[in-house]
């Protein structure tokens, strides 16, 4: 009993690393095929559809091929065109942002304006219908912003063109939070990561398609030079599926929370790394002093939002417990 409790908690542990190793580890990457005279690739969009297209061929290959993982059931047309379609623009949106913006703007800063992403979901989602306006939300979505504006106030050589790209990605990120949600609430239809990836995957290549067909190709047409290192690539896109199957494992062995503080760790983890890795990030006391306020704010936020949920719970519970049809007491003979 205690060694299968304890090969129990390994695994969570293991879980919960190989987490935070593959998402910081992502980021790096990411910076170095993109930015790097080793790799010379400066496509985000080329890459970011690579992504797409190996997670869409190897989610086939899992699930329809070899059979290892199985693709949730209950996906409609209607369905995947009022919102799986939604959730893979802005996913791509994301993506393309994102990677985009660390041509631009360091690791470290890149992971500073991330964390005013609390704030882009919670005014979306009241926009939406799906949040509910507070004080005490309000309160946390202005401590996050004044965190930002301080780290963002102590960046010794900002470049604005690297931030409109990073708070799109933020927002892109927000609106498929958004998606996801109305997905689950509105639409009753939960899927696991492997499935999402399995039809999100292909609906994301192609809106990435149009745009690097348009903006990316011609220039990388023109310039004809480029290297091409099919084995840093493929390694690259592994590294994107695997981060998607971390976060399945972490979800599913331990809570919503722990993905949460994990998260949280993992960027610390990359802006103090990225210090020490990139020529670009130079970090100020007033950076670190900002993103500490953000963080904590993020750190509120999420309470809260475990808390809401929680209680969200017990008042369903209550509810079909009332609902419960009383059983008749069964007769007692009389002699």
């Amino acid at each position: 009993m205690a060694r299968s409790y304890l090969k129990g908690e390994f695994l969570v542990y293991a879980y919960i690393l190989l987490y935070i190793a593959l998402s910081s580890g992502q980021i790096f990457f990411n910076k170095w095929v993109l930015s790097s005279k080793e790799v010379d690739f400066p496509y985000p969009l080329a890459l970011t559809l690579l992504h797409m297209v190996f997670s869409s061929v190897l989610c086939f290959i899992l699930t329809k091929v070899l059979k290892i993982m199985k693709v949730e059931e209950g996906m409609t047309l209607d369905i995947y065109l009022s919102s799986v379609i939604p959730i893979g623009a802005m996913f791509a949106m994301t993506l393309w942002l994102g990677n985009t913006a660390y041509l631009y703007i360091s690791v470290a800063f890149a992971q500073m304006l991330k964390a005013v992403m609390p704030v882009a979901v919670f005014i979306l989602g009241v926009v939406a219908g799906l949040e509910m306006m507070s004080c005490r939300m309000l309160l946390i979505m202005l401590v996050i912003s004044g965190g930002v504006v301080i780290a963002s106030y102590g960046e010794i050589e900002i470049n604005w063109v690297g931030v409109v790209y990073q708070m799109g990605g933020v927002v892109g990120e927000a609106l498929r939070l958004i998606f996801m949600e109305i997905l689950v609430k509105r639409r009753g239809l939960k899927l696991n990561p492997i499935s999402v990836m399995y039809y999100v995957s292909p609906c994301s290549a192609i809106c990435l398609l149009i745009p690097w067909i348009l903006l990316e190709k011609p220039r990388m047409m023109e310039q004809g030079n480029w290297s091409f290192k099919p084995l840093i690539l493929f390694l690259n896109s592994l590294c994107t599926f695997g981060l998607n199957l971390s976060v399945f494992l972490v979800i599913t062995h331990t809570s919503a929370l722990t993905i949460r503080v994990a998260g949280v760790v993992k960027d610390w983890i990359v802006v103090l790394v990225s210090a020490l890795l990139f020529a670009d990030t130079k970090l100020t006391l007033i950076n670190l002093f900002g993103y500490v306020i953000a963080i904590a704010g993020v750190a509120a936020y999420n309470n809260t939002k475990l808390r809401n949920q929680a209680t969200n719970r017990v008042n369903t519970d209550e509810d079909s417990s009332q609902l419960l049809p009383v059983q008749p007491s069964s007769p007692v003979n009389r002699k």
